[in-house]
């Protein structure tokens, strides 16, 4: 079985709110679902300890060098994840196309991804749209007291 998830994160990678502030937004989240045809299994906070990778899942197809525009194959990053685990104390890596040593947030992903030390999670939302509008992407960084972004990811 897959899932789809939706993924609220900050916009400063190390940027975490405080509880109070994270059950406010995850609570106004789980609002945005509970329309008469709208559903979402689960909607849960996460604090990290360290910068995570906020990833797109299968969704993320092709990665392209900020440096020298070219293209990075996906499992190059799949090969780092599984050699390294998803958290980060430097986002700086070399990479495959020109060997030049990169941030990993500098890299352009044809899915955006993410790095962060907090994210909402919203799993198998359902709903006409269930990625955030503006409006609601300001209604929750209004909660959280910081600007998020979404990262919309298929397992």
């Amino acid at each position: 079985m897959s899932d789809d998830c939706l993924r609220l994160i900050p916009t400063d990678r190390q940027w975490q709110p405080d509880p109070a502030a994270a059950a406010a937004a995850a609570d106004y989240v789980t609002r945005l679902f509970c329309g008469p045809s709208d559903h979402v299994e689960e909607v849960e906070t996460e604090f990290y300890d360290h910068v995570t990778l906020i990833d797109a899942g299968e969704n993320t197809t092709a990665i392209t060098c900020p440096h020298c525009g070219g293209d990075i194959d996906a499992g190059w990053l799949a090969d780092l994840v599984e050699e390294n685990g998803v958290t980060f104390t430097s986002l700086d890596r070399q990479v495959p196309c020109c060997a030049t040593t990169v941030a990993l947030d500098s890299l352009r992903y044809d899915w955006p991804v993410g790095f962060a030390r907090f994210e909402i999670c919203v799993t198998n939302p359902v709903r006409a749209r269930y990625e955030l509008g503006t409006a609601e992407l300001a209604a929750v960084a209004a909660l959280l007291g910081h600007p998020v972004t979404q990262i919309l990811a298929h397992y």
